[in-house]
């Protein structure tokens, strides 16, 4: 896994409409040495406001509240440029919401009931750079909705992934796959720098925000439908 070492705090904000679960949270994240909470927010309308004050670089953010959704919530702060992370909270592991949250631009998602350890991880590896989101997750939430991604999806993905040139789409299905940087490098046989700068090129040329992102538009497109999944996830 390919990893950025941080010489500050990561700066964090906090989204959940249950003042328990915020406490919670709270006690738990701010009690890591390498994370800081710049902030919590009871609802999605109030996110933005948050962000432009506290400035995070990652925001912890829950799905269901009552005004504006965590869905909409990320929606519009991932359309924003310099915009921080998102790590969305949910009950479910194959929930279309999740899915919708994470074609916005989310870097992933964490269940409610995850172990501790485990949700400080996320928030220092999506802070890294690397999505939380496992090549097996990836599967089982992209076939959750297979029946209803039909062929005007898989023509509109399709279409964007045709501005890809043939090394590119290679580096788009590898990614599509959950193999990280070194496993492309070494499948495709070429560097770990000339990979990242691939995938870089992918995210600018597609406009999207993250590896997920790439993944759920290979597989729209209908491009891992005969891909193995990464042995090393099954």
């Amino acid at each position: 896994m390919d990893t950025v070492i941080r010489m500050t705090a990561i700066r964090l904000l906090l989204v959940d409409d249950d003042p328990l679960v915020r406490a919670g949270l709270a006690l738990m994240l701010g009690g890591a040495e390498d994370i800081e909470i710049v902030g919590e927010a009871a609802d999605g309308e109030e996110v933005a406001a948050l962000v432009d004050s506290a400035r995070p670089d990652v925001v912890l953010m829950d799905i269901r509240m009552p005004v504006v959704d965590g869905l909409e919530a990320t929606e519009q702060l991932r359309a924003r440029p310099d915009a921080p992370e998102v790590v969305v909270l949910t009950t479910f592991h194959a929930d279309a919401q999740v899915l919708r949250a994470l074609r916005a631009g989310a870097a992933g998602f964490v269940l409610k009931d995850t172990a501790p350890a485990e949700i400080v991880d996320a928030v220092r590896r999506v802070a890294a750079g690397d999505p939380v989101l496992s090549p097996a997750v990836t599967r089982r939430l992209m076939d959750h909705t297979a029946a209803s991604a039909a062929d005007p999806r898989k023509a509109a993905a399709l279409e964007r992934l045709a501005a890809l040139g043939d090394r590119e789409r290679e580096v788009a299905v590898a990614v599509g796959r959950g193999l990280p940087n070194a496993a492309i490098a070494r499948d495709l046989y070429m560097s770990v720098a000339t990979t990242k700068a691939h995938v870089s090129r992918i995210l600018t040329k597609l406009d999207l925000n993250n590896r997920v992102q790439i993944a759920l538009l290979a597989h729209d497109a209908g491009l891992l439908d005969d891909e193995p999944t990464d042995p090393g996830e099954a």
